[in-house]
């Protein structure tokens, strides 16, 4: 158990030990945005190694009693190996989704916007829906959800909607989110009662720190100050502190009116165009695959990813995995690890 697949600790442990020489070294403060990458970092690693030996011990633990079992059975006993069993087992399998999230920027804070798509107040009531289903479950992660940018609805709902989502592996887990994702329902704004389909899209990205480079020129930008007008009263402002950058070159445009100081919106909004233009860059490299590899992959909104189905029966599946649940209440309340385990799982595969 010690070395293997997603259980080999020497390259997480080697890691730990060059990380702990790294901070103990002079001038290691000096840079403090470098320094809480590096503890960050170390943490992670060391919250991992710490998981793999407790469930090792566990293992032991259990290895013995049943040797015990074998020699004199016990009744007690015995049902405590099947509890033990059952709760390494579930430790094992988060374990493993833990180190599932191992690409560049699965550790970062994520950048998640909503965009109704059309429909009018029926797809902003759906976005409104969502926003509540990614809010839930940030907060039950026990990750910070900050909003950067909200459009609100004309009659209820939202227009768009970008949240800030802060904590370890939070663009790992919600990159699975990153699509269209479509309801079906009797509508509440239809005094006919009939049933409707409506759609939002979401985008995902990694709140990118200041060791990646990303090439953006002063010149290709344009930027605007405006009132701020968010949701509530808690982010109307009596002053133009809200900030609109669009780069130029290719047409990405990015909102905040998050913070009352103009200076931090500007700050946060290139934090927002630089994450956009990183996700282009990938974005642009996967078509040239796709392109080399012949693939088709239909772009729209008929290639939703997931289904939440409210009428005439109760269903949300996902399309990618084909992983479902009966219990819609439960995945608009933030349930939503069964589909983030499932898509991270098809790596496996």
């Amino acid at each position: 158990m010690r070395s293997g697949g997603l259980f080999d600790l020497d390259e997480k442990e080697t890691r730990i030990s060059e990380l702990d020489h790294m901070m103990a070294e002079p001038g290691f403060w000096d840079n403090q945005e470098k320094a809480q990458l590096v503890i960050s970092e170390s943490n992670s690693l060391k919250e991992k190694a710490h998981a793999f030996h407790k469930m090792f011990a566990a293992y032991e633990n259990i290895d013995l009693s049943f040797e015990l079992i074998k020699e004199e059975p016990d009744a007690d006993l015995q049902s405590d190996v099947e509890r033990e069993l059952l709760e390494l087992e579930n430790e094992i399998e988060e374990y493993e989704l833990q180190q599932l999230l191992s690409e560049d920027y699965d550790h970062c804070n994520a950048i998640l916007e909503l965009h109704p798509g059309a429909g009018g107040t029926e797809s902003q009531d759906w976005g409104s829906m969502l926003l509540r289903m990614y809010t839930r479950w940030a907060e039950k992660r026990g990750f910070k959800v900050e909003t950067l940018d909200y459009l609100p609805g004309d009659e209820a709902g939202i227009k768009s909607v970008t949240l800030s989502i802060k904590g370890h592996n939070a663009y790992g887990y919600l990159k699975s989110e990153k699509g269209v994702h479509r309801l079906v329902r009797i509508s509440p704004f239809d005094s006919s009662g009939r049933r409707h389909t409506s759609f939002a899209s979401c985008e995902v990205m990694p709140e990118l720190d200041e060791t990646i480079e990303i090439d953006i020129r002063t010149e290709d930008l344009k930027i605007d100050t405006y009132r701020a007008s968010g949701a509530g009263g808690q982010h109307i402002n009596t002053t133009d502190s809200a900030i609109r950058i669009t780069h130029i070159p290719t047409g990405t445009v990015v909102t905040c009116q998050s913070e009352r100081s103009q200076i931090k919106n500007r700050e946060t909004a290139m934090k927002m165009l630089k994450a956009k233009l990183y996700q282009l860059k990938i974005e642009e490299q996967e078509r040239e695959l796709a392109e080399i590899r012949g693939e088709q992959k239909e772009i729209g909104w008929g290639s939703q990813i997931r289904s939440y189905v409210f009428m005439p029966y109760q269903l949300v599946k996902d399309h990618r995995t084909d992983a479902e649940s009966g219990n819609v209440h439960a995945v608009m309340d933030g349930d939503i690890d069964s589909f983030i385990q499932a898509y991270l799982r098809l790596k496996l595969k």
